[in-house]
C-alpha cells in the first residue's frame, strides 16, 4: 500500500510540475491562456452536466418501470 501511495504522490507532483512548466513556456499571453481554460472548463461542466441529466432520465425511466411492473405481479399473501 505504502509503494501505492508512493507512486500516485509521484504522479500527481509530475502532473502538477508539467502543468507549471507548460504554462511557463506557453506562446500565447496569460489572458488568452485563462479565456482557453475557461472555455474548456465551461465546455467540460456542460458535457458532464447533459450526461448527468441524460443518465438521470434513463435511472428515472428504469425505476418507473420497475415500479409498474411489481405493481401487477404482486399477489395477495396465501392464508393457510
Amino acid at each position: 500500500m505504502r509503494k501505492f501511495a508512493s507512486f500516485v504522490f509521484g504522479s500527481v507532483m509530475g502532473a502538477m510540475f508539467g502543468a507549471v512548466v507548460a504554462l511557463l513556456i506557453a506562446p500565447s499571453s496569460g489572458e488568452e491562456l485563462q479565456a482557453r481554460a475557461r472555455k474548456r472548463v465551461s465546455t467540460l461542466r456542460d458535457e458532464v452536466q447533459n450526461a448527468y441529466d441524460i443518465r438521470t432520465a434513463q435511472l428515472q425511466a428504469e425505476l418507473e418501470a420497475l415500479s409498474s411492473s411489481s405493481e401487477g405481479d404482486e399477489q395477495p399473501p396465501k392464508s393457510e
